[in-house]
């Protein structure tokens, strides 16, 4: 786990440290201290003389988890952040930290159960869905992966790392469903025609090209395909062919506004 996610965790318990006695607060304290600096020997002596003395609270436990897992011993801390749990359920700092240790462990199914939990307890705390979209991921549900990567973009609009990882969702998202169409009908001409647009985004227009005729091949009434087919040509600068595909596009679907508005285009540029 890395220390950013530490920080996060000791910030959501830190507080409720109040609610021991003075000289177990000021031990609890100096392990919070000392884990937060790495010493987790340190850190760990001093929670347990916590526990020993009667400060058996959810937060001790969770922060006693913390340091194992920075120390990957994920089994000891999983049994830390479990009677968190069970003394407190409706607290979401251990149910994100238990999610980390089973995807740690490559446990990603047991992982996705608790961080659906700790989302349900507190959905706008980051961290729970940033663990819980990774879990998805390892289980191989890039559509539900997506959604919590879209919700971390609206929770911090202007986080760099949340709008790269939603844009790379998006892409492991358009290579699952390709393999889902290879694996339903490989024939498909849907499967062909987003075939036609990976190669054209790699700017590999001749490829793009075929790939899209072998779609309008095998099925030319399919709408979308013979539109695309136009923009890989004006791309190649074949304007006559590109007229052509339009044509057929709009011979299938004359409401197009997407081709009526190249068909004006290439009209205005007398092309």
């Amino acid at each position: 786990m890395t220390r950013h996610v530490l920080v996060v965790m000791l910030c959501v318990a830190a507080p409720a440290c109040a609610q021991l006695a003075p000289p177990l607060e000021n031990l609890f304290r100096q392990a919070v201290a000392a884990q937060k600096a790495g010493r987790l020997l340190e850190a760990e002596k001093a929670l347990r003389e916590v526990l020993a003395q009667g400060g058996r609270l959810p937060f001790v436990y969770n922060n006693l988890g913390l340091v194992y897992q920075q120390q990957r011993a994920h089994e000891r801390a999983m049994a830390q952040f479990r009677e968190a749990i069970r003394l407190d359920p409706n607290y979401p700092a251990p149910r994100i930290a238990l999610g980390a240790s089973l995807l740690a462990l490559g446990r990603a199914e047991e992982a996705v159960t608790e961080l659906e939990s700790a989302v349900r307890i507190a959905p706008r705390e980051p961290l729970a869905r940033l663990h819980l979209a990774r879990a998805y991921e390892r289980r191989g549900d890039p559509l539900a992966a997506l959604d919590q990567w879209r919700s971390l973009v609206e929770l911090a609009p202007g986080e760099p790392e949340h709008l790269y990882q939603l844009g790379r969702a998006y892409m492991r998202l358009s290579t699952w469903c390709l393999e889902q169409l290879r694996r339903s009908n490989h024939r498909s001409p849907r499967l062909y025609q987003m075939l036609g647009e990976t190669f054209q985004s790699q700017g590999r227009l001749e490829l793009a090209v075929q790939a899209y005729q072998e779609a309008a091949r095998l099925d030319p009434h399919l709408p979308e395909i013979h539109f695309a087919l136009a923009t890989a040509y004006l791309a190649q600068g074949k304007t006559a062919e590109a007229r052509q595909a339009l044509d057929r596009e709009l011979a299938l679907v004359p409401e197009s506004f997407a081709a009526q508005a190249l068909r004006r285009t290439l009209d205005a540029a007398g092309k």
